[in-house]
């Protein structure tokens, strides 16, 4: 065992099952490169920028649970900031270990290089401290271990990112040797707390005449989702998904609705759940986003919430109280109610529309909703789905999930850009087993391009569609001007530009549906990353994407309050 502060570290990733991390070299963290390395049950993915590999962290957290990012001081911490507050906005728990200063220089207050020019050299801590759940400087080999243990018992507890400093050179000395122990992240609601909950809540719903569940990003945990499902089932009550918690319960569930959005929800959605006299909202980020510029038509008079601490309806507010303990304890207390799902059955029979398995394609030129009936038409239970902000938040909402089929979208922090690394990050979690597919609009993949080229070296095996549409879609919707035009690039052929030694790869770009239809089918058969740039026009996009960028327009320009 290599009984290092670095050799630690690597040894309690190992013993949460973290198998790979994200690196970017610096003269502050090499030493503990060096010791990270000697681990060899963990593998090393060296990133192109630390800002990308931030979001890759943030896309390997989602899929395996913990995601660890080593970086070096200043400039490389501070790059990847951006990425680390998507994770803690997303409450995603990615470990960040940044290389510092010698601890003479540290002790002596030297000015250093990489750093503002300051004898103080807590400032990169501090800043990290608005964005972590946890944040600490390691200069002591004897105390690291604590130091160590207690950030990542923060990191699961409080399922947010944590930040470490590691004096460079205190890296490779030897520390206390490493104790087996477990890591909780079970929370334990007070009893009388959830006993009084679980009876003001139940007689809510059963006084009712037509319950509905909405469920959030805040059920990501299987355990939550899975108690959600068997409530369902067992009270014929149905639920919709809110858009960032797409794919969290099964879509083939036989009381899931669709996704509830406000006025852009799947169809008949927005009013079975408005029109509810009670609206059971579980682990709900209720933002500008969600609420497409709050302009949901929910009464507190008729929600009830069901938050991770806390659960409130009408006057009552309970505390120390958890979804999942609270949620379970329903299933005996509440009656049946199918109300909802046989409404639901008579608007879709009104409604409903024919669906063809097969893939018709023709020489046209290929549209923005013949590229969502291709990946429909692929996506299987081993694959993931992740989306981009924009357009493609829309176009992957539209599709349906399979049984087991993951979704992946960010939309509480919405970083464009977001996607090409967390597909890295996602990808490099799957592994061999699934494989991820990803829709990215071509603005928002020239903010992180270089990436592409880190899934290539390391064999990842995405498909990739790049939309490309010339534009920043999402913006040019929400308020249009020159600065959405962006620079018409040959995607395509990136893939050449990035290959490296790898002759796998594949890419192709396509302009009609028989090319793209021909591309997607070589794809499903290419064992090797498979990149598709499709060309649609300027206009082509989402009329629910229409729709949203209004409300939200609207929702940014109010005036301000006297």
């Amino acid at each position: 065992m290599n009984n290092s502060v670095g050799g630690y570290i690597a040894q309690r990733l190992v013993d949460l099952d973290v198998s790979d991390y994200f690196a970017i070299p610096g003269d502050y963290n090499l030493v503990l490169l060096d010791e990270i390395i000697k681990e060899k049950q963990l593998n090393m993915i060296c990133c192109c920028n630390e800002l990308n590999a931030s979001y890759a962290a943030d896309g390997y957290a989602r899929v395996n649970g913990i995601a660890a990012l080593f970086v070096t001081f200043g400039v490389g911490g501070l790059s990847a900031i951006n990425g680390i507050t998507g994770s803690y906005a997303e409450n995603l728990p990615v470990l960040i270990v940044s290389g510092a200063p010698n601890t003479n220089s540290i002790a002596h207050r030297d000015i250093v290089h990489h750093t503002i020019a300051t004898e103080d050299h807590g400032y990169v801590r501090r800043m990290f401290a608005e964005v972590c759940c946890h944040t600490d400087c390691i200069i002591s080999p004897e105390k690291a271990p604590m130091q160590i243990d207690t950030a990542i018992q923060q990191l699961i507890y409080h399922s947010k990112p944590v930040y470490l400093d590691i004096a460079c050179n205190i890296s490779a000395l030897p520390t206390p040797e490493l104790n087996k122990r477990h890591f909780y992240s079970t929370l334990h609601s007070d009893q009388l707390s959830l006993n009084e909950a679980t009876n003001a809540v139940a007689e809510r719903i059963n006084e009712s005449e037509k319950p509905v569940i909405v469920v959030g990003s805040g059920c990501r945990n299987k355990e939550i989702g899975d108690a959600i499902a068997k409530l369902s089932t067992q009270t014929g009550i149905a639920f919709a998904t809110m858009p960032d918690a797409k794919g969290f319960l099964s879509e083939e569930h036989p009381n899931y609705l669709g996704h509830y959005w406000g006025p852009v929800s799947s169809e008949n959605v927005c009013e079975l759940v408005e029109s509810s006299d009670c609206y059971i909202f579980v682990g709900a980020n209720i933002n500008d986003y969600t609420t497409s510029g709050y302009t949901t038509n929910i009464s507190n008079q008729n929600l009830i919430k069901i938050d991770r601490f806390s659960t409130s309806l009408q006057n009552k507010f309970f505390t120390q109280v958890f979804i999942e303990d609270l949620i379970k304890n329903l299933k005996n207390k509440v009656n049946k109610n199918k109300s909802v799902m046989d409404q639901f059955a008579l608007l879709q029979g009104e409604t409903k529309k024919a669906v063809n398995p097969s893939l018709e394609a023709t020489d046209r030129p290929t549209t923005r909703e013949f590229i969502v009936k291709c990946i429909q038409h692929i996506l299987t239970s081993d694959n993931l789905l992740l989306v981009e902000t924009g357009d493609s938040w829309f176009n992957g909402l539209d599709i349906t999930l399979p049984q087991g089929c993951h979704f992946e979208i960010q939309m509480q922090y919405g970083s464009i850009g977001w996607s090409v690394g967390a597909l890295l990050g996602t990808q490099a979690a799957l592994g061999d087993k699934r494989r991820a597919i990803a829709l990215i609009g071509d603005g928002s993949f020239q903010m992180t391009a270089q990436e592409l080229s880190t899934m290539i070296r390391y064999g990842l095996k995405p498909i990739i569609f790049l939309v490309n549409n010339a534009s920043y879609g999402i913006e040019v919707q929400i308020h249009d001007g020159p600065y959405n035009e962006i620079n018409d690039w040959s995607y395509a052929q990136l893939v050449e530009v990035f290959r490296g030694q790898n002759m796998d790869a594949r890419s192709v770009c396509v302009t009609t549906e028989k090319e793209l239809k021909s591309a997607v089918e070589e794809a499903v058969n290419t064992d090797a990353l498979y990149f598709i740039e499709v060309k649609i026009d300027a206009n082509d996009c989402n009329k629910k994407l229409l729709q949203w960028g209004k409300y939200v327009a609207h929702y940014n320009s109010r005036k301000p309050s006297s």
